[in-house]
């Protein structure tokens, strides 16, 4: 998602939280890839979650790991940034992360349906927050887009039928 959000111009500095591979590139790249998804050149969306931890990205930008958070952040910020302003619907911004995946890699994907295995993510499309990394799950906290506000949070995930995540917490 980010490659979808930022470009080489965004980067401050010499910000670690932005060093990621590959590297963030052009407005112009950035535009191209959205044209591709909506043409569909590029089949799907893929979070690459590469966290490091904070000792590793406090380092010079030429030293510092790639990497950044990208799971626990990716639908909020693609939601606000492309549904919320009508540059795509909501189905278009779900099957890019859901079923247009498992078409590519011809895996099944979750149905809504009597005896089927209950898969599925619940999302408040209006709950508003700004990116907290200190409330990520993720044991690390690196990210380029940190106190960012977005809308469209996960309130509850379940897997196989079990809850797995519900309102900021792992369920065990």
């Amino acid at each position: 998602p980010h490659h979808l959000l930022l470009c080489d111009e965004d980067i401050p500095g010499l910000d670690t939280n932005f060093k990621m591979n590959p590297p963030l590139r052009s407005k112009e790249d950035r535009e191209a890839l959205i044209e591709g998804l909506l043409d569909g050149t590029i089949d799907f969306i893929a979070t690459d979650h590469a966290p490091h931890t904070k000792e590793e990205k406090n380092t010079d930008m030429k030293l510092a790991p790639f990497g950044i958070v990208g799971l626990e952040t990716a639908f909020p910020l693609l939601y606000t940034h492309f549904v919320k302003n009508g540059a795509w619907t909501l189905k278009q911004l779900v099957d890019f992360m859901t079923s247009k995946p498992c078409e590519a890699f011809d895996l099944p994907y979750g149905t809504l349906a009597p005896g089927a295995p209950a898969d599925i993510t619940l999302i408040d499309l209006e709950k508003e927050a700004a990116i907290d990394k200190d409330t990520f799950l993720s044991k690390v906290k690196n990210t380029p887009f940190n106190k960012m506000k977005c809308f469209g949070w996960p309130v509850a995930t379940m897997a196989a039928g079990k809850l797995a995540y519900e309102e900021g917490r792992l369920v065990k």
